[in-house]
Order: C-alpha cells, then structure tokens, then sequence
C-alpha cells in the first residue's frame, strides 16, 4: 500500500580489562579528576527515565502485560543498561559482539564477546556475558554482503534481512526456502551462518489514501506526524520519505494550510522533513492515548529488547519491544535500508508518526506486517541519522541547566549526532560516546557519565 571495525595491543587490553575487573568501571574512568561541583545525575535521571509520563506506564502495562511498578523499574533499568552496555563496547573493542536486554523488567544486560577471558571484566558491569563466534563487525560485514546481493536481483521474494544479535548471526525472512538459499548465495554467505524465516507475510508501508488526520499531503494522502524539529529559526517535523516528496504541500489536521516537504529520501531510506508556516508551532510533545502527551527530552537510541510505545493517527497509542537495529526491508515500492524492527503494532496512515523510549525519541514509522487487532510487527527510521543528513534539531522539553563552562575551546556541540564509539573533546580532555544520541545544550561530557567517557 503506497505511503511511506600485535602483542603489545594484546597486553594493553587485557591490562585494561584487568582494571575493569577490579574496579567495576573502566580504568579510564578511575583516573578522571573530580567532577564540577555537584552529585553527576545517573544515567535514568540523564534521560528521564526515573519520571515517567502516566499515558507511558499505562501503555507498558497494558502492551507488555507488566505492573505499574514492573514498567517504571523497566524504563529505569534500560537506561541505566544502555550506559553499561556503552563502557562495555569501548573496552572490548573489535571483540565486542553486541548487546541486548532480558527479563520482564529488562533486568538482565547480556553483552557478548568472542573471548572467555572477557568474561570477568562484563560481570563485574554486572551484566551477563556470551561468549560467541563472530564479532558485530563481523556480523555486519555480513549483512553488508546481502546488502550487495540485494542491489543486483529482485527480492520481491526476500523481503527482510538484518543482524540478528542475540543470535549471533545476520537472518533473512523468504516466502520460500529457495529464495532464501538463492539470496544467500547470492551474498557468498554460508547458508549454516545464516538463520532464515519462511512467511508469506511482506512488510508494507503504513500509510492511507483515505481521509483522516493528523496531516496530508497534496490535500489527498495522509500521514501522521513524527517529531517536532527546527533548522535556524525555521520550525517543521519530521516524518518518513514514502509520506511525499520535496515540494509536496501538507495540510494539518483541520485542513489549514501547514507546510511544504523540504527534503525527501526514499527508497534508500525513508526520511523527509517539513517546515511549516508560522500558524503552527513545534512543540516537544507527542501524542498518547486521548489528549494526553508525552514530551521527549532528547534521542538516545534503545537497546535490543528496550521497550518502545508508537503514537499514529490511524491506531493511536501502542507498546512492544525493540528486536533489530539495522534491519533492510524490501517493500514493493523500493528497498529501504537501517530500520529498526520492534513487535509494535500499527495500521495505514500510521506512517511518519513517533516512537518513544520512555522520552528519548527513537524513530518514525516506516511500515510493516498485521495490525493492531490481530498483532504485528513494525520498523521505523531512526532518528538520529535523519536529524544528522538534514541538519536539523529536535524539539525537546526544557530541562534543567548545565554548569557554566567558562573560557573553555569545545569541540563538543550541541545539536550533532554522536554514533556510540565516537570521541570528542571537551574542555581539553578527550571523550568516547557511550550510546547513540543527538547533542542537548545540557548534556556536556563532564556532566553525563550516562552518554560519555573520559578517554
């Protein structure tokens, strides 16, 4: 439905996770001076997930079947997990396989390694370790591989590939086991590496060309609306590509003249932006159930197994769980690729509208398979890379204000997007990225131990 990774090294490292081991931190961490004047905030109070909205742990509760103490230990657990899993990822280095949470409240962080002698210094971050066969560089070498099969055959008859890291291996969804075999193949994969999934079901886009709210393009097709962003002092939002192109014109909810599509990209992937007029105003709201909102505070990305909650115009308020980063679908209107998967439901009309981490912005629907009568599964474009390849800030919910810098040369800046790994500097010292994430002015390294570590 059309709508849219030499001895000397060797010794080095194990030495740091010698360190890590005995402290329970990373040794780089150990030997940071005192920070500015003033307890750090945890990684839940960073993010904001030790104050939830009430729409979110209702949803939680009522998608995940948990209780209400059950979803608010959740929220706190995943963020807390998140920054866990970030120190994890920078001393480990290339052996690191990927992460991912477990248990009713996310209470269990599984980190996997391709070395038992890592197994010590992932414990002692109080995480479960798994020790396996193939690194995430590995696994995403792989993928890129069926990336490049998929770029020279029609894969009407494979249309989901994507790293699959709990199980270590890169999986494909066919309508057959032949086009599954012929896809790999293809790749010059080995077809034991890699897991398969035989359905009839095919990912489609989620939108509708029947009337309805919250927007329309080109006053017919209708979408709903992701986040609220900004570009200097132009505000708009974002949305999905296969929603329209640039130059399209939108209408609100109410049929009022609101904008016009700046940027479109689809297929490839599937992003756009529109700027508005100035009788609508960016907010850091998104919509739950009834007339209650949610307000986002900035864009770290999840983890496998993260809960997540989607709000869209066709069917509203609604919770799952993240399965897959990186995930390539190929719908009947093009391939897209970097979705991530979730066990989210949603229907036509759905598509351009916002998912949610508790606050933290996730991404924007793309498509998918069922709905939310009999279940299904959805995939949304990030956040983060549509915000980084359109320039543009997200609208979040004031928070409160970071300890002067003064007279300090920055090569850290709010409004980039960090990838977890990155390394910035900040007031002459060096800082490695701990989970994916746009910039907020308050979020400076010596003040967010939850997103930064001192290198």
């Amino acid at each position: 439905m059309v709508h849219r990774h030499a001895v000397t090294g060797r010794r080095a490292a194990l030495a740091a996770l010698g360190a890590l081991v005995a402290t329970g931190l990373p040794s780089a961490v150990a030997a940071e001076p005192a920070p500015p004047a003033g307890p750090l905030p945890s990684a839940a109070q960073t993010l904001g997930a030790d104050r939830p909205s009430a729409p979110m742990l209702r949803a939680l509760e009522r998608d995940l079947g948990l209780t209400p103490a059950q979803a608010s230990r959740r929220l706190v657990n995943e963020a807390e997990a998140g920054t866990r899993a970030g120190r994890l990822r920078n001393a480990l280095g290339t052996r690191f396989a990927g992460a991912w949470l477990r248990g009713t409240t996310a209470q269990e962080l599984v980190v996997a390694t391709t070395n038992t002698a890592d197994v010590p210094a992932i414990k002692a971050q109080g995480a479960k370790a798994a020790v396996v066969k193939k690194t995430l560089r590995d696994l995403q070498a792989a993928k890129k591989k069926l990336d490049g099969a998929a770029a020279r055959a029609n894969t009407g008859d494979t249309p989901l590939w994507y790293v699959d890291i709990p199980a270590n291996r890169v999986a494909v969804q066919a309508r057959s086991k032949a086009a599954a075999a012929a896809f790999v193949k293809a790749a010059g994969l080995d077809a034991k590496s890699v897991g398969v999934t035989v359905t009839a079901e095919r990912p489609r886009l989620l939108a509708d060309l029947t009337g309805g709210d919250p927007y329309y393009i080109n006053g017919s097709a209708r979408c709903s609306i992701g986040f609220s962003v900004t570009k200097g002092q132009q505000q708009g939002f974002a949305s999905v590509g296969h929603c329209g192109k640039k130059g399209d014109t939108t209408t609100g909810f109410d049929q009022a003249q609101q904008g016009t599509f700046q940027a479109s990209t689809f297929p490839g992937k599937d992003m756009s932006w529109v700027a508005v007029n100035d009788q609508w105003t960016a907010t850091a709201n998104v919509k739950a159930e009834g007339e209650q909102k949610v307000q986002v505070t900035g864009s770290v990305q999840a983890l496998v197994g993260a809960a997540v909650c989607r709000s869209g115009s066709t069917s509203g308020w609604h919770c799952g769980k993240v399965e897959q980063h990186d995930a390539s679908v190929s719908y009947a209107e093009g391939r897209v690729d970097g979705l991530t998967r979730t066990t989210v439901c949603a229907e036509p009309g759905d598509s351009g509208g916002p998912y949610v981490a508790g606050v933290q912005a996730q991404g924007v629907t793309s498509g998918g398979t069922g709905d939310c009568k009999s279940g299904g599964t959805t995939f949304f474009q990030p956040i983060n890379p549509l915000l980084s390849a359109f320039g543009l800030t997200l609208k979040t919910a004031p928070a409160a204000a970071a300890a002067p810098q003064a007279n300090v040369v920055q090569t850290w800046a709010a409004g980039r997007v960090y990838e977890a790994g990155a390394t910035v500097t900040h007031g002459g010292v060096r800082y490695r990225c701990l989970q994916t994430h746009q910039a907020q002015g308050v979020w400076v390294p010596t003040r967010t131990p939850a997103l930064w570590q001192r290198v």
